[in-house]
């Protein structure tokens, strides 16, 4: 039932695609809530994006499942709190956990509390700030560096798999549109963007 419910979105949000849309008078034009074929305003979510709204939930359930896990030994070796703030510091150098916590959305609290067991492991070292004695800085250590870039792969392999028979145009389209939506995201969660 389900498969047939979201293969009956996709099928609405591509037929409106497509749709010629009829010729439009000046009273739908002032009002574009009206449809030409009804004066009545239309009701319910906009097909195309309720369909995206729930391949979007479809990925973030199947994406948390598996932790997008990769291939081979490393595959869901790291979970995804742990994989993102190794890529984060291994993006930005050392960092504090205030410049941490805020560059990747979350609290310091949070951060604090996910990066302990990756100190405790070896994966990433803490210091004191230099300029404040009281701050902490967090490094990658190269054995935490050595376990990013094995994930890394692994994650690399499976994205290859997965989009084995799409072009390198789809592969890049994609990847800007979901870049484009996560900076989206971020900033709506941040306050940037009105909720």
């Amino acid at each position: 039932m389900g498969t047939r419910q979201s293969r009956g979105r996709v099928l609405c949000a591509a037929t409106l695609s497509h749709r010629i849309p009829p010729r439009l008078s000046p009273h739908s034009i002032l009002n574009p809530d009206m449809t030409p074929e009804s004066s009545t305003p239309q009701t319910g979510p906009d097909p195309l994006l309720d369909a995206l709204q729930h391949e979007v939930a479809v990925f973030a359930r199947r994406a948390e499942q598996t932790r997008l896990g990769g291939l081979g030994a490393a595959r869901n070796s790291m979970d995804r709190a742990a994989y993102l703030l190794l890529s984060r510091l291994d993006e930005e150098g050392p960092t504090g956990v205030k410049a941490l916590a805020s560059g990747m959305g979350i609290d310091s609290s949070t951060v604090t509390r996910q990066v302990a067991p990756l100190v405790d492991s070896g994966l990433v070292r803490r210091t004191s700030d230099p300029d404040d004695g009281r701050a902490v800085v967090l490094h990658l250590s190269p054995r935490g560096s050595e376990r990013l870039e094995e994930v890394r792969n692994s994650r690399c392999r499976l994205l290859e798999l997965l989009t084995e028979d799409w072009t390198e145009e789809e592969r890049e389209s994609f990847r800007a549109l979901l870049t484009r939506f996560n900076t989206a995201y971020f900033a709506w969660q941040t306050g940037s963007l009105p909720k």
